[in-house]
C-alpha cells in the first residue's frame, strides 16, 4: 500500500479522426454520464462488451481489443472492438478491428472470438509493408442459424497502426476440425527464437501449445491439463515470465486461463499454475498445487496480459472483464453491457505455501486522485480510493460499509473466527435481475502483525478490493439506487481500530 502504512498506522495509534473518444458520437455535457457507468475503467460507449483481446503495446500506444456485439446490449455478432491508450487509464475508441462476416456460398456466418496481437518485428510472416506490423490471431467461430459448426485459428494483419486490418488469404492458419478449440495466446519465446501459441481444448480441460517460425505455419508442441479446478470448461488461456520478488533475477512461469470459481460451479472465475516453460513444455513446480485463483470475487474474467511491453515495464501487465456469465446479460447497465477491470501489474512472491501471484493497479491509475477526502461523515463521491488498515485487537469481526445509505450497503468485513475477509452485495442496490446476484463472496487471509491492510476502489458499478499489499484480490458489481453515499468503519464491541485515507477519482472520460 505504498507508503501510507507508516502514516496510516500513526493516525491508527492516535478508421477515425484521433482524439474524438467515441467515432460517430459527438463529445457533449452527457457523455459517460449514465446512471451506473464506470469512470477510470474502461467501457464501450455502447452495446455489449466481454473477453478482453489482442492486448498490445506498438509505437508509443497500448491497445485494447475487445468482444464486441455492434448490434445490440447482449451477447451476439461477436467482432472486435478497439481502443488505444499512453496509459491504460485514458482510452480513444475506434472503429471495428475485425467484424462478423458471412460466406456468401454456403451461408455460414463467421464471428471473431478471443485471440491475439502481436508486433511482428522481423517480418517473420512476409505481411508487413516494412519492418514490422501488427498481426492478429485469433478463433474463426463457424456457426448457422446461432449453432456453432467449428472453430479454427485464423490471422489478420495491419501496416498502419491496427487502424485498418487485411484478413489473410489462406486461413485457417490452424484447424484440427473441431467443433470447440479457441482463444490463442501468441508470444515470442527468444532463448529459441520461434513463436508460442497456447490454446485450449474447453471441454477436454486441455491446453495445447504450438510453435512457428512465421505466425502462418503452426506445428504441436505439448499439452497441459488434467489437473486444477475442472468444474467449468476452461478458456482464454495465457502463458507468461513473472519476476519474484526480493529475488533479483528470478522469474517463474505463470500459465493463467479461465474455467472455474472458488465459490462454485454456478460461476466462472481464473484460475492460475506456477511453473517453468522450456520452450516445448510447461511443468508445475508443485505437482500438488493446489487451486489457485486470480480473483476470488464474482465478476474478474478471461483476463490476459499486455504483449510486447516497453522495454522499461517488467513485469505483465494483465486487463481482466468484470463480469460474469451467469448473470452478464441481465445486469441492469444502459446503452453498454460490460466494462474492463482496472490494468495490474502481476509479481510472484516465495510465500511460505510456494509461490503466489500478487497484483497492484498500475500506476496511472493513482494519478487519476482528485482531492483527498478528511471528512469520511459527509456524502461520498462514487469513484472513490479507499487505503484501510484494520487493526484487529480484541474484535472478532471488523470492516469497512461503503456505498450506504438507509436501504442499501456493500460491506467489506473480516471474521477473526473463520480467517475469511467477506464481501457481501445482498443489500447492495439492484439485485433482483439474478438470484445469484446478491452473494456474499469470501477469502481465507491471515492477518500481517494483526492487521488487514485493503485498497479499495470503488467505481460507481465496480469495487476492486486488493488485500494485504495485493495477495488477494476481490472484484465485484455492485448497482446502488442513489446517489449520496456513506462510509463507515464498524468492528463488534469496538474492539478494532480502523484508519482510512481516502481521495475522490477524477474521470477518465470527462
Amino acid at each position: 500500500m505504498r507508503l501510507l502504512i507508516a502514516a496510516l498506522f500513526i493516525v491508527v495509534l492516535g478508421s477515425c479522426v484521433k482524439g474524438k473518444r467515441f467515432t460517430g458520437a459527438p463529445f457533449d455535457s452527457t457523455y459517460y454520464t449514465e446512471n451506473h457507468r464506470p469512470q477510470f475503467h474502461f467501457s464501450p460507449a455502447k452495446n455489449w462488451t466481454n473477453d478482453p483481446n489482442g492486448l498490445v503495446y506498438y509505437e508509443g500506444e497500448y491497445h485494447l481489443f475487445y468482444q464486441y456485439n455492434p448490434y445490440g446490449d447482449t451477447w451476439g455478432h461477436m467482432s472486435w472492438g478497439h481502443a488505444v491508450s499512453k496509459d491504460l487509464v485514458h482510452w480513444e475508441h475506434l472503429p471495428l478491428a475485425l467484424n462478423e462476416y458471412q460466406d456468401p456460398g454456403t451461408g455460414d456466418s463467421t464471428m471473431i472470438f478471443s485471440g491475439t496481437v502481436v508486433v511482428d518485428k522481423d517480418n517473420s510472416s512476409g505481411l508487413c509493408n516494412g519492418k514490422d506490423c501488427l498481426v492478429a490471431i485469433y478463433t474463426s467461430n463457424v456457426h448457422k442459424d446461432n449453432q456453432g459448426l467449428r472453430q479454427h485459428q485464423s490471422l489478420a494483419y495491419s501496416n498502419d497502426m491496427g487502424r485498418t486490418w487485411e484478413r489473410y488469404d489462406k486461413n485457417p492458419i490452424l484447424d484440427i476440425q473441431r467443433k470447440d478449440f479457441r482463444d490463442p495466446k501468441v508470444f515470442w519465446y527468444e532463448p529459441k527464437q520461434f513463436w508460442v501459441m497456447a490454446l485450449v481444448i474447453p471441454d477436454k480441460y486441455i491446453v495445447r501449445f504450438y510453435t512457428s517460425k512465421n505466425l502462418l505455419d503452426w506445428s504441436p508442441l505439448s499439452e497441459f491439463g488434467g489437473m486444477g479446478d475442472t468444474t467449468r470448461i476452461w478458456e482464454c488461456p495465457d502463458l507468461y515470465e513473472v519476476p519474484v520478488e526480493n529475488e533479483s533475477g528470478k522469474s517463474k512461469w505463470v500459465l493463467s486461463l479461465s474455467g472455474g470459481h472458488p465459490q462454485g460451479p454456478a460461476f466462472v472465475g481464473m484460475q492460475y499454475f506456477v511453473g517453468n516453460f522450456d520452450g516445448e513444455r510447461f511443468t508445475l513446480d508443485d505437482p500438488k498445487q493446489p487451486n489457485l485463483y486470480v480473483d476470488y470475487g464474482k465478476d474478474f474474467y478471461a483476463g490476459i496480459v499486455v504483449n510486447n511491453l516497453p522495454a522499461q515495464a517488467r513485469n505483465p501487465i494483465m486487463i481482466g472483464w468484470v463480469n460474469n456469465w451467469t448473470y452478464a446479460n441481465q445486469i441492469p447497465t444502459s446503452p453498454w453491457r460490460g466494462a474492463m477491470s482496472i490494468p495490474r501489474v502481476l509479481s510472484l512472491r516465495n510465500t511460505y505455501n510456494g509461490y503466489r501471484l500478487i497484483q497492484h493497479p498500475v500506476q496511472s491509475v493513482y494519478n487519476q486522485h482528485g482531492n483527498e477526502v478528511i471528512d469520511l461523515n459527509q456524502p461520498l463521491g462514487k469513484s472513490m480510493e479507499f487505503e484501510v488498515i484494520i487493526i484487529l485487537r480484541s474484535a472478532q469481526r471488523a470492516g469497512v460499509t461503503i456505498l450506504k445509505n438507509e436501504n442499501e450497503e456493500t460491506v467489506i468485513g473480516y471474521d477473526v473466527k473463520t480467517k475469511e475477509l467477506y464481501i457481501d452485495r445482498s443489500h447492495s442496490g439492484v439485485i433482483g435481475f439474478n438470484k445469484e446476484f446478491p452473494t456474499i463472496e469470501r477469502v481465507k487471509v491471515s492477518p500481517v502483525n494483526d492487521q488487514i491492510t485493503l485498497s479499495i476502489f470503488v467505481d460507481q458499478s465496480i469495487v476492486e478490493v486488493f488485500i494485504n499489499g495485493g495477495e488477494l484480490v476481490l472484484t465485484e458489481q455492485i448497482f446502488p439506487t442513489h446517489d449520496k453515499v456513506f462510509y463507515k468503519t464498524w468492528s463488534d464491541n469496538g474492539g478494532a481500530s480502523i484508519a482510512t485515507v481516502a481521495w475522490e477519482l477524477n474521470s477518465v472520460w470527462r
